[in-house]
């Protein structure tokens, strides 16, 4: 029997946590010609990478990466490092919204914790994701990593054919939402179950229309999300600082 059947029929370890990667983007902006969790960097892809990071918590994964269609051929991996007791692989959605739902629903019963990923934060620190667990073990419902804003923010409006601004919200209240964000399991699946017509860019925005109190802890510069060529180049950077090729 795999480690993936075992967890399946409900043999977990004590404190497994659920890990989710999402991967479905197209990343038609890269332009990479592949989809792009799966455009390599430093002899890895952007999927692979993230998930290294995550193997990095001290606990037992259920992983779960949520890959577009075509992709959902791919094989479980074996691992060198971290403690995998149960891998799926699914095909994402329309959204973002219906990718996360759809890994939610191979999760097992028996795991309290789950940590969203996007794939496309690959150089997320170990650390974050320590952080974010360690506030959800602390008792916290809905988690999420930050960093302040430093830019001044403006809100415009269109009017008529000019875009102009409206307002300027005091940055010191800003932070900037990175991932892995993090859930009680059974909140964030009621909270998937009951996201009818929602218009959340993710999964925190759920919790916040529900009502659930979201608390944040420090995030990290590396945690950048990987869109543009630009964004590329700048991680084949980053991973030349950490000593890893590029």
């Amino acid at each position: 029997m795999t480690a993936t059947e075992q967890a399946s029929n409900g043999n977990l370890p004590d404190g497994t946590v659920a890990v989710v990667v999402v991967a479905a983007g197209l990343g038609e902006r890269l332009g990479a010609g592949v989809p792009k969790a799966f455009v390599e960097l430093g002899g890895q892809n952007l999927l692979e990478l993230s998930e290294a990071i995550a193997l990095s918590l001290e606990h037992p994964i259920w992983l779960v990466r949520v890959v577009p269609n075509n992709y959902t051929g791919e094989r479980e991996r074996s691992w060198e490092n971290g403690e995998v007791v149960g891998q799926a692989v699914v095909a994402g959605g329309s959204t973002r919204q219906e990718s996360v739902a759809a890994g939610l629903a191979v999760i097992p019963t028996g795991i309290d914790h789950v940590l969203i990923h996007d794939a496309a934060r690959a150089l997320t620190p170990s650390d974050v994701f320590a952080r974010v667990l360690a506030a959800l073990e602390a008792g916290a419902q809905a988690v999420v990593p930050a960093l302040p804003v430093t830019d001044t923010i403006k809100q415009v409006e269109l009017q008529g054919d000019r875009e102009v601004v409206v307002d300027t919200p005091d940055r010191a209240s800003l932070r900037a939402i990175q991932t892995p964000q993090g859930f009680k399991l059974e909140t964030l699946r009621d909270l998937h179950a009951n996201a009818v017509n929602a218009d959340a860019t993710d999964d925190a925005g759920l919790a916040e229309q529900a009502g659930v109190v979201v608390e944040v802890v420090e995030g990290s510069p590396d945690a950048f999300k990987v869109t543009t060529p630009q964004d590329l180049k700048y991680a084949r950077y980053v991973l030349s600082t950490r000593g890893q090729t590029s």
